[in-house]
């Protein structure tokens, strides 16, 4: 890892810890060894997103700092997998925030990415208790809604998501993508 990007200190919060050694932190601080296991797992997107998805060296700052809600989940001590939200208002360069009613409202999360390891994924409950926790802590910061960028296969299944746009094309996808808005 270049060091002038990461801090080489950890600091967390663990806000959720279970008997079977799952446990769920807050980040509040990167060091070396995090960002390149969480850089690992964010492989994993590349699947899903493309290439141009996956975090690297030069833009986890973006997404691991004091503006952001950056969660990860541990299994036995190891990294499998992170959420990562960021006010709808560190995106505001972006063409697609544009159509969102509550740019600038300030109170609005975007779910930047929600990842785990493929063998972690629809197992122990590990990445819905993830996203519970999120949402609490998301609510409890006084945001009103949590949005992002799902497949339009998964967003069939859930009926409590408002779609603001779907995208035929999303990136390197190879699937439609729609742009969700959820009340919290």
């Amino acid at each position: 890892m270049n060091e002038s990007n990461i801090k080489n200190i950890y600091k967390s919060q663990i806000i959720a810890s279970s008997n079977d050694n799952f446990t769920i932190e807050l980040l509040t601080s990167l060091d070396d060894l995090t960002a390149k296991n969480i850089l690992t797992v964010s492989e994993d997107l590349r699947d899903i997103y493309g290439p141009n998805s996956i975090l690297n060296e030069s833009n986890i700052k973006k997404y691991f700092n004091e503006t952001t809600l950056p969660f990860i989940a541990k299994y036995n001590n190891q990294i499998i997998g992170f959420i990562i939200g960021a006010p709808l208002e560190n995106f505001s360069n972006q063409s697609w925030v544009q159509l969102d009613e509550n740019l600038n409202k300030n109170n609005t999360l975007y779910t930047y990415a929600f990842v785990f390891k493929s063998k972690f994924r629809k197992k122990g409950g590990f990445s819905k208790t993830l996203k519970k926790i999120y949402i609490s802590w998301a609510k409890k910061r006084n945001f009103t809604y949590v949005t992002g960028h799902i497949s339009k296969n998964i967003f069939k299944i859930k009926n409590d998501l408002e779609l603001v746009k779907e995208y035929s094309v999303w990136y390197d996808s190879k699937e439609p993508f729609i742009y969700y808005r959820k009340k919290i």
